[in-house]
């Protein structure tokens, strides 16, 4: 009864937002209606009124154009990615995204030329900010809402040829672009792409030129040109414009990630400082989570760089975790209450922690879900030999429990590791034995049942941690310790365990 009622709640909670979702839906849509007003009086700012009046048909088929543009957007959201819609802030990324492609599509169009026009660099802001194939959609969307604007409403002697060739364009280089960029893990990999974009594009303005009577080759070239322009600039602006969406919206990039897992990163030169064994953990658990989503197919960037930060929380007490403590334990002074309640709070404050220093909420989510609502053992069951009872909720981490397979891969990455670092025998046979004890555990207390992550992705990982953790910990030979004078004369031979 109580799931059902948690249920219905969700469902009528989903409801609302999309209502909301809607209705910014519309108010968007007036604003983009706006700018195009100011493009009409840019175009001609002492006739605008007059041209409102006289071409007043054209001007509704616009309203009418961009009204079913964005409502075929919203129904796409609707049936494809319903979770986009819930987030309000989705919805004004896309059309902040939408409005300043336009406008500088439409400033290059209007003072360069129309060949100039950055279509491209729509699909490459969308492709990085949110996933290929949402890209490949929009941008269809995109340039069909700038070929209704110069159909209907262009006063800059646009011809009807031209206004299609111009169409075609923006469909051939957003469609390429999202394929060519779509493996690019570098802004000057990006920059590149412009170039290769240039080659469909200026074919196209070629065959589409030589039917014409008036052909030549310098106005083909200076349209090729242009265009090779268009395409360069296209990168360009998604370069310089992108760090602004990411950090207004403060969206996930590949760049972006890269950038948080530097070494320089604010929080991880904090961790090195002030809790060097947990950097040091997190390192492993980095490779060892990055290792774990390419075999699954998830986003290793995402994956390394939620495991670099998974451990923050442990800023604010260090020295009560064992990887950074020496001889002295604090927890030999403390209750099991209370270093149970000081161990699991390392989660919350590690999500608190990332969020006030503005990181991307997918990696703090995983701070705060990769340890789940799992019990804390050692804890507990000192509380049990002092007193003989304990309730296990007061020996458990918060949660909530993984919701994404990348925090899922870090819970086990995590335990992994710390569990293969404290055991003598480190041969993969042992290392394999507490991989499969530590996911059949998580499996038994229900760790996984809202990350949809399948028995087949849980073995891959299983023995991909095992391949990597052999590696780390591989055998070493044993070296005769021979120290040398300055003569090099041997003074000592001693055999020892390097």
């Amino acid at each position: 009864m109580k799931h059902v009622t948690e249920l219905g709640k969700k469902s009528e909670r989903d409801k609302r937002r999309l209502i909301a979702s809607a209705f910014v839906f519309l108010a968007c849509y007036a604003l983009v209606l706006l700018v195009v007003l100011l493009m009409f009086i840019v175009n001609d700012p002492s006739g605008w009124k007059a041209f409102f009046r006289q071409n007043s048909s054209d001007v509704f088929s616009i309203i009418v154009a961009a009204f079913f543009i964005f409502g075929i957007g919203y129904f796409y959201f609707y049936f494809e990615d319903r979770e986009f819609l819930y987030k309000l802030s989705n919805v004004a990324l896309f059309f902040s995204v939408i409005i300043f492609s336009a406008i500088i599509c439409y400033i290059f169009g209007r003072f360069v030329s129309i060949y100039a026009r950055p279509y491209a660099m729509f699909a490459l802001l969308w492709l990085f900010l949110k996933n290929r194939r949402q890209a490949l959609f929009l941008n269809f969307l995109f340039v069909f809402l700038m070929f209704s604007i110069d159909l209907f409403g262009n006063n800059i002697a646009m011809t009807a040829e031209l206004v299609y060739t111009t169409m075609l364009l923006g469909f051939v280089s957003g469609t390429f672009a999202v394929f060519v960029a779509s493996k690019v893990k570098n802004r000057f990999g990006l920059l590149l792409t412009g170039f290769l974009l240039a080659v469909p594009t200026v074919l196209i303005i070629f065959f589409f030129q030589i039917p014409n009577k008036s052909y030549n080759w310098i106005n083909y070239v200076s349209s090729a040109g242009y265009q090779i322009l268009g395409c360069i600039v296209s990168s360009v602006c998604a370069i310089a414009f992108m760090p602004l969406f990411e950090s207004i919206f403060n969206r996930l990039t590949t760049f972006r990630l890269r950038e948080l897992t530097s070494t320089n990163a604010a929080l991880l030169v904090r961790l090195k400082a002030e809790a060097p064994g947990t950097f040091n953990h997190c390192l492993i658990v980095a490779q060892l989570a990055e290792s774990c989503a390419v075999a699954i197919g998830e986003n290793a960037e995402l994956a390394r760089a939620a495991a670099y930060y998974h451990d923050v929380g442990k800023l604010k007490q260090p020295d009560c975790f064992t990887e950074n403590q020496t001889d002295y334990n604090v927890h030999n002074e403390l209750t099991p209450e209370l270093s149970a309640d000081i161990i699991r709070s390392h989660t919350r404050d590690g999500y608190e922690l990332l969020v006030q220093n503005h990181l991307p909420k997918e990696i703090a989510d995983v701070a705060r879900e990769h340890h789940g609502t799992l019990p804390i053992k050692y804890f507990y069951d000192k509380a049990v030999r002092y007193s003989g009872d304990a309730d296990l909720k007061d020996f458990s981490y918060l949660g909530p429990i993984p919701q994404t397979k990348i925090a899922a891969i870090v819970m086990i990455a995590d335990a992994a590791e710390a569990a293969a670092r404290a055991s003598a025998d480190r041969s993969p046979e042992n290392v394999e034995k507490l991989c499969r004890a530590i996911i059949e555990e998580r499996m038994d207390l229900k760790q996984f049942d809202e990350c949809d992550i399948t028995m087949k992705e849980l073995s891959i990982i299983k023995m991909t941690i095992v391949e990597a953790l052999s590696g780390v910990n591989h055998h070493r030979v044993e070296y005769p310790e021979i120290r040398f004078n300055r003569e090099k004369q041997a003074v000592k031979t001693e055999e020892t365990d390097d």
